[in-house]
């Protein structure tokens, strides 16, 4: 059940939220209780192919997997700091971690076998079950903090909220327990309040937009010319390259800031604030810069739980790149089971370890920074390149996916934007994928928007719609340009939404919906 799906904004949002503020007045976990039966609903409605019928194994595996690491949980808290507690410790992030990489990357381990030997394990097709790599994450966390003694005796029905809530589920952010576990405790955020309810409907309306009106338009020329590099019909042009590079850079921004907009809207409708997943990534004036803003909630967890248990930089110069590395590589496979997502990875382990070596020769020699507009600029060009392996990683992914298909495209976007292929624009009307005036134009709309513009968060922050926005971007003055609710902003979110309509003939999926 997709955010931007009739079934979810017509009928299975409204449904909730009435029965929601219906039982205000009942004990609090009932409450609570009614939003985890709505929250496995959600879950539950997915089905991996519309030809196959019903199947209750993934809705079980969810419940299995919640119950499971909460009562691992409850015995790593009372043997904290003794052989028996590490025991169950190890044991319950391994089995976390074999069920994820059974499902994730069993297929992709049975593919490069077969490449490499000839003969492969001939694996069934395994179906990657929803929201997997997200739930997973955070209940390894919640069993690491277990062991560090900073988790306490939460409910049940508490914690299978905490893993279970369907604004997050499927794509994010990765919240923490301690994050999540006292708003659900706290008998303020029991039933509706106007406000909650107004602000939910903006960031929803924001999160429409940027999917069906901008994100979706752009997939109209990434797609294509993506796709036309995989197939090797023809090599691309230069202008076509670089066209599809900046469209699918737009695309997976506005995508990825849509779908958080609109999980941080539909937690706010029930007085629930979700931590920031995304602060105007392509402002970053470094890649450091970046990952505090990109997936931030992935960026806190690869830190917190891999790149610090790795030993972070606490041992040496050599070993703190390494551990970079490493973490950015899992983390680029964490994306998707394919070699180009570890490729996308690797590129940003590398870019990392460049920018904190620019950094210590800077304060090593006294050399004066780069000015803003050129960081900025070089940030976004080394970032939107690594976004080309992993767009063509689609070509990697499935049963019929290749690792060479992959690459292919890789390399043809690659060698056309450099110019390889010849120094031409566009070519001619016989063999065109993409007009030149539908490509463009929304190229350079996004790029004014995403440079130029507050971010949703900027734009309602006399409301704090999410945790964890004051330290990025502390409290000023109030400009005119911040929503309120008032009558002039209402029909500002009712013109929002007529533009969706206008836009909203085809369902599609989120890009982060398939990790």
């Amino acid at each position: 059940m997709l955010f931007n799906s009739y079934i979810y904004l017509l009928i299975f949002l409204p449904v909730v939220l009435v029965g929601y503020q219906a039982l205000r007045r009942a004990p609090l976990r009932v409450g609570l209780g009614w939003l985890v039966l709505a929250s496995l609903v959600y879950f539950g409605w997915w089905k991996p192919s519309p030809d196959e019928p019903w199947t209750p194994r993934y809705l079980a595996l969810i419940l299995g997997s919640c119950v499971a690491n909460y009562f691992v949980g409850r015995l790593i808290s009372g043997r904290r700091g003794r052989p028996a507690g590490r025991a169950a410790l190890a044991t319950g992030v391994t089995a976390n971690l074999l069920l994820l990489g059974y499902f994730k990357y069993a297929g992709l381990f049975d593919k490069t076998l077969a490449a490499l030997t000839g003969n492969g394990l001939d694996l069934p097709d395994i179906v990657l079950p929803l929201g997997i790599s997200f739930f997973t994450f955070q209940q390894v966390a919640y069993l690491v903090d277990a062991w560090r003694g900073e988790t306490e005796e939460y409910h049940f029905i508490d914690y299978l909220l905490f893993v279970t809530f369907f604004p997050q589920l499927i794509a994010g952010p990765i919240v923490h327990h301690g994050e999540m576990l006292p708003q659900f405790s706290e008998k303020k955020s029991r039933g509706i309040r106007s406000l909650d309810l107004s602000v939910g409907i903006t960031c929803l309306a924001l999160g429409l937009f940027k999917k069906v009106v901008l994100a979706d338009y752009l997939a109209r020329t990434a797609t294509p010319i993506f796709g036309l590099a995989a197939a090797g019909d023809r090599p691309l042009t230069m202008g076509e390259a670089w066209a599809g590079m900046l469209a699918y850079t737009l695309q997976i921004y506005f995508d990825f800031s849509g779908y958080s907009d609109m999980a941080i809207g539909s937690a706010r409708l029930f007085g629930i604030r979700l931590p920031l997943n995304f602060h105007s990534p392509y402002k970053a004036a470094s890649v450091i810069d970046f990952w505090r803003r990109w997936h931030m909630t992935l960026s806190r967890f690869l830190r917190d739980y891999l790149y610090i248990s790795l030993g972070g930089n606490r041992k040496g110069t050599a070993r703190r790149y390494l551990n970079l590395m490493a973490t950015m590589l899992l983390g680029g496979l964490w994306h998707g089971a394919g070699w180009t997502f570890a490729m996308w990875g690797a590129l940003h382990g590398f870019y990392l370890c460049v920018n904190h070596f620019w950094h210590h020769l800077r304060k090593h020699l006294d050399f004066p920074a780069l000015p803003l507009p050129a960081s900025g600029v070089l940030t976004f060009f080394a970032v939107a390149l690594a976004w080309i392996p992993f767009r063509a990683g689609n070509f990697e992914l499935g049963p019929e996916g290749s690792t060479t298909a992959a690459l292919a495209a890789t390399k043809s976007v690659l060698a056309s934007m450099f110019g390889l292929h010849g120094l031409s624009g566009w070519p001619g009307d016989s063999v065109i994928v993409v007009t030149k005036s539908r490509a463009l134009r929304p190229i350079v709309g996004g790029l004014v928007i995403v440079w130029l513009l507050p971010n949703t968060q900027q734009f309602l922050r006399r409301y704090r719609p999410a945790l964890g926005l004051k330290p990025l971007d502390p409290w000023g003055a109030r400009r005119w340009w911040q929503w309120r609710p008032s009558w002039p902003w209402l029909l500002f979110t009712l013109g929002l939404l007529y533009a969706v309509g206008r836009g909203f003939d085809q369902l599609s999926e989120f890009i982060y919906f398939q990790f």
